[in-house]
């Protein structure tokens, strides 16, 4: 799912930030507006639910590790979006490479660290966005070491077992090392939500997180997904959507794409990422697959109504297979069947919900065989399914619910 327009935008909600709220939330995450994470829409959503909401944040350059617009002379330290005070600290671009991945990683805790110890006590809780890397985090004790406030945090990837699906050995020193930096990040969290209830058994065996600490909380889709329709045509249009990065595999769709023997199947990938270079060379010669690069998010219910099916990937690989991807619960709100090659909690899912069909990560086999299987399927029902479990298990309300109580529990006034 791709980021808006890269220019900075400041828009002033309604309600007066010195106004009276319910809590006021300082929250934690290297990535926020206008890079394309969920996290924004969680924020305005919690303004809109009467709350004040600081996010701690740093600037822009996610997933092509390049400044955004606007930001390039980090002029924009602190902003407004929607409600939404932000405050960006300096953060060495992403590029390319390991050696300014670390940069990346380390510059942004370093420089938030150093904000955070001069924000005011005024907060009742803080809320930390876990996604890549764990030390994002880190911020967040340094803030609740100095005013004795509750973190919160949202888990969305598990450290550091991310390393080795990156190819870095458990027992090379860098594992170790980030092995005993995650471990004092998570065992200082008072709080702990996961997108997985795989998650559970990995935190609580590898660092002996108390089991009450920790709370299921899947993602939802944005509202605007929840109102698709299908475009119907004499075409089967499946699409993938989302980042091209390693992890999501996306070469296991071309390979597919490749051996599918049926008529008039179309193959769409929306997103951008560090390994569509590789994915466009591995499709050249092949006619039926369309790319669009990155969409913005308003653009992206309009491409979804081209899509018979949605194209889920992921690589094979132990840590991976904990995850559920947020692209699930988007193709489930907008009612579409799903074509998954995954393990573990998205194999699952899907096969729990009946609503598509699922085969092994990095197979291109069995999924040419399910897109096959597909072309045959009853596609209304199929999709029928994908939203009734999607209002069932993960509807935007119900997540809302949960957070809004979770924050309350740990709030210090």
């Amino acid at each position: 799912m791709a980021a808006g327009k890269s220019t900075v935008i400041v828009v002033v909600s309604d309600r007066s930030l010195a106004g009276v709220w319910k809590l006021r939330i300082l929250v934690v995450c290297q990535h926020y507006w206008p890079e394309p994470f969920r996290l924004t829409d969680i924020c305005e959503e919690l303004v809109n639910r009467g709350h004040h909401v600081t996010v701690l944040t740093g600037m822009p350059n996610y997933p092509m590790g390049e400044l955004y617009e606007g930001y390039k002379k980090s002029a924009n330290t602190t902003e407004v979006h929607n409600g939404v005070e932000i405050i960006r600290c300096r953060t060495i671009p992403r590029k390319t490479g390991t050696f300014w991945r670390a940069l990346n990683y380390f510059s942004y805790s370093f420089f938030a660290s150093r904000k955070a110890k001069k924000l005011s006590a005024d907060f009742d809780v803080v809320f930390t966005n876990q996604t890549s890397p764990v030390m994002m985090s880190y911020p967040a004790i340094v803030y609740k070491k100095k005013h004795g406030k509750k973190v919160i945090m949202y888990a969305m990837d598990l450290w550091p077992a991310s390393l080795a699906a990156g190819g870095i050995s458990p027992k090379s020193p860098v594992y170790k090392l980030f092995h005993k930096v995650s471990r004092y990040i998570y065992r200082r969290m008072d709080s702990i939500l996961v997108t997985s209830s795989m998650f559970i058994h990995y935190l609580t065996e590898e660092f002996g997180i108390n089991q009450n600490k920790l709370k299921h909380l899947p993602q939802y889709a944005e509202d605007i997904f929840t109102e698709v329709t299908t475009i119907k045509d004499n075409t089967i249009d499946l699409m993938f959507a989302g980042n091209i990065g390693t992890a999501q595999s996306v070469e296991t769709i071309i390979k597919a794409a490749k051996l599918v023997t049926i008529p008039n199947v179309r193959w769409h990938i929306v997103g951008d990422g560090r390994e569509l270079d590789n994915i466009k060379r591995m499709a050249e010669g092949i006619e039926n697959v369309i790319f669009y690069g990155r969409v913005p998010l308003e653009q992206m219910p309009a491409l979804y109504a081209k899509a018979d099916a949605m194209l889920v990937t992921l690589m094979k690989d132990p840590v991976i297979s904990l995850t559920l991807p947020g692209k699930v619960q988007t193709c489930m709100a907008a009612g579409k069947p799903i074509i998954a090659a995954a393990d573990g909690e998205t194999y699952d899912t899907i096969t729990q919900a009946k609503c598509g069909f699922a085969s092994p990560a990095e197979d291109a086999e069995a999924l040419a065989g399910s897109v096959e299987t597909f072309a045959k399927a009853d596609a209304n029902q199929l999709g029928e399914n994908s939203l009734n479990y999607f209002q069932k298990h993960f509807s935007r309300n119900n997540f809302f619910e949960i957070l809004e109580s979770e924050l309350n529990e740990y709030t210090v006034h």
